[in-house]
């Protein structure tokens, strides 16, 4: 695979980053070296990272090399969701519409906000006495 001619793209969800490689021709995602099955047993997370390749019925005419790092299952499945998605647009930039229409273009930016000092979490404040 060294020699081939590939599209890249970048995706992140909460703590987590994705570098995703497109290949022309049939074949399996890998993630982080191993089959996608063996890295994502849930299918939930499976469905999620095929979701650009099923709206732009393009299931069999790529396959994906991924190295993904940080965050839980979750987050490293929507991540290289995001990264597949952008990855498929500079590949044919007639695919951005289908993926926009979806949702699968826009990072999600939500993450962990910090703890502050005097409440319990985030946001949680200890409980009031008045005595």
């Amino acid at each position: 695979m060294s020699g081939e001619t590939y599209v890249w793209g970048t995706g992140k969800r909460k703590t987590a980053i994705a570098q995703v490689r497109l290949f022309s021709g049939p074949g399996d995602i890998l993630v982080n070296g191993k089959p996608r099955d063996e890295v994502f047993t849930n299918v939930e997370h499976r469905r999620a990272m095929e979701a650009p390749f099923q709206y732009t019925n393009t299931s069999d005419k790529f396959h994906a090399t991924i190295k993904v790092t940080g965050g839980g299952l979750t987050g490293q499945a929507e991540a290289i969701r995001l990264g597949i998605a952008r990855a498929l647009v500079k590949e044919n930039n007639l695919f951005k519409s289908a993926l926009r229409e979806h949702g699968l273009l826009t990072r999600d930016s939500r993450i962990k906000e910090r703890k502050k000092y005097g409440l319990k979490g985030a946001r949680k404040a200890p409980q009031y006495t008045k005595r």
